[in-house]
């Protein structure tokens, strides 16, 4: 299997030395659906993962004496540790690639998965809890930054928009299909259960990514015409080919000026505020929804993580279809800003509708209002294909990384605030508000800071 930074002539026939002669006349394959099926599956793993302890939280805090703070805590903890790492992850990527990167998030992020499940048996189990939420963090750090350059790689602009939905709506795929099968593992064989078995099923998705996953140029059932196809529509194909002597040496600028450049333009920090504001949405979602429903709403585990599905996937049809009506706008009108700002102004609208759970107390139009909310909030989140659009071409992943890790920021914040909402009040009423009050702020930061949307240009900040 050819490495991620080889590019050498004599290597086996590639996509970029077959069927030259027929490139004109040839139908193109559709390799890159299976490349954006590797991902999603792989970002729905890594939602899977770090939502385990929202499953298996309630029973285990009752079993281990783990207060509402403490678990605050916990949920938090992951983020401290995504955010720390993410703009080194984007670093990594860029260096070693796409390939390489995620294959070791996926082992590490598996391993420290299945110690969670294991923690009873040795002590000190809230400080062993944090130390490992920490390194599960840090081990799914490198996903985002890794994928955004696959995308960035794979696809044309004119397809960003459908394939950065359909990744992102990974998450909301996991919520719908492993809420369930955790809430099934915790009610039949208990907490412990929901962290061990997923950590194996990491291990043995990991194993399908190495042996699937290859660039653009070196796929073994990709044909010239896809490879032309992308290439023209503005895909870098060439992403992690051996960079030339005056690329090595561009590489070598620091890191860090690379980042102030990035906080320099006015829509990169509107776009980095924007997911901010999402990802404090999704944060309620993955770490304190099934516990809502347990205590405020009366439902028993298994009942919670059947009835969390249904959200989620409202989700998934949300995130899906924002790809292809922003991909349709496009093509219509040919404004970018247009068509990507359209569908996130609509969904996180709607996504502030969460707050309406407070004034309702029948369970069918509570979950119906947090069906709404999390619809919109998937058909407004298309933060990776905008950075598929805005990142500078020389540094995909560190973009990619920034905007992680300022969007996993509201992680730290937003479960500890509910936490200390839910000890304080003893009811989720603030919280919601708390929550649904950052899908407006998304959509005045989109609107009021980001303005024309385009590819951010090292030379030309601002």
């Amino acid at each position: 299997m050819n490495e991620p930074h080889t590019f050498e002539v004599s290597a086996p026939p590639s996509v970029s030395t077959r069927s030259r002669a027929g490139a004109g006349v040839l139908q193109a394959t559709h390799s890159r659906y299976a490349i954006l099926a590797l991902i999603t599956v792989v970002l729905a793993l890594s939602t899977g993962d770090r939502a385990a302890l929202s499953v298996a939280g309630g029973d285990m805090s009752r079993e281990l004496g783990v207060t509402s703070v403490e678990l605050g805590y916990l949920f938090s903890a992951f983020s401290w540790a995504y955010v720390i790492f993410l703009i080194p992850s984007g670093w990594l990527a860029d260096r070693i690639g796409s390939k390489k990167a995620m294959m070791l998030a996926v082992t590490l992020w598996s391993v420290f998965t299945v110690c969670m499940g294991l923690v009873h048996f040795i002590g000190l189990v809230v400080p062993l809890l944090l130390a490992l939420r920490f390194l599960l963090g840090a081990s799914e750090s490198p996903v985002g930054p890794a994928a955004g350059r696959v995308i960035a790689a794979w696809f044309p602009s004119s397809e960003r928009g459908m394939a950065g939905a359909i990744f992102n709506s990974a998450q909301y795929l996991s919520l719908a299909l492993f809420t369930p099968f955790m809430g099934w593992l915790c009610h039949r064989f208990g907490w412990e259960y929901v962290f061990i078995i997923m950590g194996i099923v990491g291990l043995m998705i990991g194993g399908i990514w190495w042996r699937h996953y290859y660039l653009p140029i070196h796929h073994p059932k990709m044909n010239a015409t896809e490879l032309e196809y992308i290439r023209a529509g503005g895909g870098l194909v060439d992403l992690e080919q051996r960079p030339s002597n005056k690329q090595a040496g561009a590489a070598k600028r620091s890191q860090m000026a690379d980042i102030g450049r990035l906080f320099k333009s006015r829509m990169m920090v509107g776009i980095f505020l924007g997911q901010y504001c999402i990802t404090a949405i999704t944060w309620f979602y993955m770490s304190w929804f099934p516990i809502y429903l347990v205590k405020e709403r009366g439902f028993d585990i298994l009942q919670a993580g059947f009835v969390a599905a249904i959200p989620a996937l409202c989700g998934l049809i949300g995130g899906v279809s924002s790809g292809f009506v922003s991909d349709a706008i496009l093509k219509k009108t040919g404004n970018l800003s247009l068509a990507r700002k359209t569908p996130i102004t609509l969904g996180l609208l709607l996504s502030a509708s969460i707050m309406l759970c407070n004034v309702v107390s029948n369970e069918t139009l509570v979950i119906a209002l947090m069906s709404l909310a999390f619809f919109g909030k998937g058909f407004g989140s298309l933060g990776w294909t905008v950075v598929a659009d805005t990142a500078p071409k020389e540094l995909i992943g560190t973009t990619g990384g920034v905007f992680n890790a300022i969007g996993n920021m509201s992680g730290i914040v937003t479960p500890v605030v509910i936490g200390y909402l839910l000890q304080s009040s003893g009811s989720f009423a603030s919280a919601l508000i708390y929550v649904g009050a950052h899908g407006l702020i998304a959509v005045f930061s989109y609107w009021i800071i980001v303005g024309r949307i385009q590819r951010m240009e090292l030379t030309k900040v601002g």
